[in-house]
């Protein structure tokens, strides 16, 4: 069965105004959509006519595998935002606090590093193995997966996450964005990124 488009956790007109109706649609049935397109065509000439995008993501090549993480990189995204804002819950902004000093300084750190992308990417909150708090850039299709840490919250720096509704104006684009961020989602990753960190612990001492 070829891999198919997800539904978004919200109307397209939700997350407005800080993403447009207008923007939300190109992006997800657009450029989202295009890359499950290219995705089933490349898989169809393969042997393996159903791999997940996890798989594709760590065993495909070239075009195939910058597909499967693009089209997974964006499924995450879209559960990153919400048009039901809350802010972070006490463990999340705990856990963010200790890290950089307060909430703001998290979101003050996570501009400037999503900022000095001059190129299309993704800005992520992660998990290392390590057990502590990062934050990631990946260029073009990367994805935190790849690397050995876990998502917690990415944010969409190619040009067509924001030309439509900021302009030039990047920056706006990521100050608006912080409005809608899924704190509740973000944590939930948290939580579970801690679980199986600490299952693993558990299984070394057995």
């Amino acid at each position: 069965m070829p891999l198919e488009l997800p539904s978004l956790p919200y109307a397209t007109d939700a997350l407005a105004p800080v993403i447009s109706a207008h923007s939300l649609r190109m992006h997800h049935e657009g450029v989202h959509a295009d890359y499950l397109k290219r995705l089933n065509a490349l898989l169809e000439r393969g042997d393996n006519a159903s791999p997940s995008l996890e798989q594709v993501m760590s065993t495909g090549r070239g075009e195939a595998q910058a597909c499967a993480c693009q089209a997974w990189n964006h499924t995450f995204f879209w559960q990153c935002l919400t048009p039901w804002y809350h802010p972070p819950g006490q463990a999340l902004e705990t856990a963010l606090t200790a890290r950089w000093g307060s909430l703001e300084g998290f979101q003050e750190a996570f501009m400037a590093s999503a900022m000095a992308h001059f190129m299309g990417g993704w800005t992520w909150l992660v998990y290392t193995p390590q057990g502590r708090l990062d934050i990631h850039n990946a260029v073009d299709a990367g994805s935190p997966l790849l690397k050995g840490l876990t998502p917690l919250l990415a944010v969409d720096m190619w040009e067509h996450a924001w030309y439509v509704d900021f302009g030039n104006d990047r920056r706006k684009y990521l100050q608006k964005l912080w409005k809608i961020i899924n704190w509740p989602f973000v944590e939930q990753c948290l939580e579970d990124a801690m679980a199986t960190a600490q299952g693993r612990r558990n299984l070394l001492h057995v």
